[in-house]
């Protein structure tokens, strides 16, 4: 047999390519490079995650800073602790800090966690790297049910808890009617994400129908809430919003590793004993509720679910024990950081965040779309 050394149709990078083949491994070299890479792979993404809260920390401060009256990080701070402690020395700086900016901050936080998780479980249970937490039609019913709410009362969107009841109720409309169309049918991604469409059209058609009727004032107002925005949050909310925020994101922890399995595949998935159709409905109601109440109070504030996810598997990957927790933490610092922009980019006044995120997001969506060589996303 001739030495493909001496074959003269082989490029000399074949043959080392070759030489590298066949020399032999040792097996204990291997394997302890292969524990130090774990490792350290490992080690990185708790990295991650603590420097994404210290940049919240970080920003929440400066945000609460911005504002008629200045305030510096330190006063900030200082006037949390002396609350907390009940050693008010300011009261006028606690009640700006306390109760008019302090409440919109936390808003974000759990608003901006609540997203993100519920776009990296949207994106992982249906397969596709488009989807996010209004796939589901969320986004179309709250709007809706805010429409009604406002054109029927006649009230302002900051004075009134019906346009918080009506969002709520007609959000769960078309998670419902998605779950009954699965059932109906079957419930691949396919199907699920093309009922979300068609119910997104329907519901779209009838709020624009009700907002050719609405006078000014009330086409204010809504246009308002349709864009997103977190200063019409207040304490009275924040309760609400962070407990269903936190239980959505400890079941999807709870979860995690079923949708690591999902995302290999149903026949995968069902030889493991994994109902992929049945997981997936579970999936839709949980990311529909926790939307559904974030929404209502903040309204419809895009992007976040939809890039945060993408951004956070470039740096960590795509196991949902590890990404899930840290689409928590950057989802959170992602909105807060729009928020701090929206303040003090036209200052003295403010960008709604709904705004900032879209022209935050859909640039870097597209350059995450244009700069990566490989495919974005994988299940």
């Amino acid at each position: 047999m001739q030495d493909i050394h001496d074959d003269p149709l082989l490029s000399r990078s074949v043959v080392e390519s070759v030489d590298e083949w066949d020399a032999p491994v040792d097996s204990d070299s291997a394997l302890k490079t292969t524990l130090a890479y774990y490792l350290h792979s490992r080690w990185w993404k708790y990295v991650f995650i603590v420097i994404c809260f210290i940049a919240i920390v970080f920003v929440a401060g400066y945000t609460i800073t911005v504002g008629s009256m200045k305030i510096t990080i330190m006063e900030t701070y200082e006037t949390i602790w002396n609350h907390i402690c009940g050693n008010i020395v300011n009261d006028g700086y606690d009640f700006i800090v306390w109760e008019l900016r302090l409440p919109r901050v936390l808003a974000g936080i759990i608003a901006g966690a609540g997203l993100a998780v519920c776009g990296a479980v949207m994106q992982n249970t249906m397969k596709n790297p488009l989807a996010d937490p209004y796939t589901t039609g969320v986004s179309s019913g709250a709007s809706l049910g805010a429409t009604i709410a406002m054109t029927a009362t006649g009230a302002l969107f900051a004075s009134t808890d019906t346009v918080v009841i009506g969002a709520f109720a007609f959000s769960l409309i078309p998670v419902g009617m998605m779950v009954l169309i699965s059932k109906m049918k079957d419930s691949s991604p396919t199907t699920m994400i093309m009922a979300g469409i068609g119910v997104m059209y329907i519901f779209n058609a009838i709020t624009t129908v009700l907002m050719i009727w609405a006078d000014p004032q009330q086409m204010q107002a809504i246009y308002r809430w349709q864009v997103g925005t977190l200063e019409i949050v207040k304490w009275e909310n924040l309760p609400i919003m962070f407990a269903v925020t936190l239980a959505g994101v400890l079941i999807s922890l709870f979860i995690s590793g079923r949708l690591n399995v999902l995302a290999t595949g149903d026949e995968s998935a069902k030889a493991m004993g994994i109902n992929a159709g049945r997981m997936r409905v579970w999936c839709l109601i949980l990311v529909g509720l926790v939307s559904a109440v974030i929404v209502s109070f903040t309204g419809l504030i895009g992007f976040v679910g939809l890039v945060a996810p993408h951004i956070t598997r470039l740096f960590i990957g795509s196991d949902n024990r590890f990404l899930i927790p840290a689409c928590a933490v950057f989802g959170s610092m992602l909105l807060i950081v729009a928020d701090a922009i929206g303040k003090v980019i036209l200052y003295p006044n403010v960008v709604q965040v709904g705004v900032v995120m879209s022209f935050v997001g859909g640039p870097i969506f597209l350059l995450l779309l244009l700069g990566s060589r490989k495919k974005m996303w994988s299940a």
